[in-house]
């Protein structure tokens, strides 16, 4: 009889690079594909909406954070997604993390959020995303205890505080 070995998922980090920018670009339009689905435009006009939103959000998050760590997803060495953050004095700020469509619901966002708020905990700091209030990831952040402190039109700032240390009963 043969066993069948659960295979388990490797999930790492690298920073990202000139070189990432196609991919970097194919899990930002994966994030417009919906809404684009939405106009009647060409597949062309499509391509430099896409192109020029990814460009300004690019240049935007380089230009204001940039001593944000910028890195790539990567599942078994395959790139899946895109992890910004930016570690401040009192908070650590997640920029943006995105996998991409086929590798979602596999448990990557979460451990890779888990790891921050486990960093966040040690050095007692609180976490914040900014999120659309359409987007099904915020599901996720309230799971994992994260509290909306703001509505701006569509987008949600939650926040994840450590819990309060507790005193010792003698």
């Amino acid at each position: 009889m043969m066993r069948e070995l659960k295979r388990t998922m490797a999930i790492t980090r690298r920073d990202a690079g000139p070189e990432d920018e196609p991919f970097l670009f194919q899990v930002f339009a994966c994030t417009r594909a919906a809404e684009l689905a939405q106009v009647p435009w060409s597949d062309e006009q499509r391509a430099a909406f896409l192109t020029m939103q990814f460009t300004a959000q690019h240049s935007y998050y380089h230009e204001h954070y940039p001593d944000a760590a910028y890195q790539v997803i990567l599942r078994d060495d395959e790139p899946v997604g895109r992890l910004y953050v930016r570690r401040e004095k009192e908070r650590i700020r997640i920029l943006d993390i995105t996998v991409l469509p086929d590798h979602r619901n596999a448990g990557i966002g979460r451990g890779l959020i888990q790891s921050l708020l486990d960093e966040a905990a040690e050095a007692k700091q609180k976490v914040q995303i900014y999120v659309e209030s359409f987007n099904p990831s915020l599901a996720l952040f309230q799971k994992m205890n994260f509290s909306q402190l703001e509505e701006d039109g569509f987008n949600l700032l939650l926040e994840w505080r450590p819990p309060a240390p507790t005193a010792d009963v003698p």
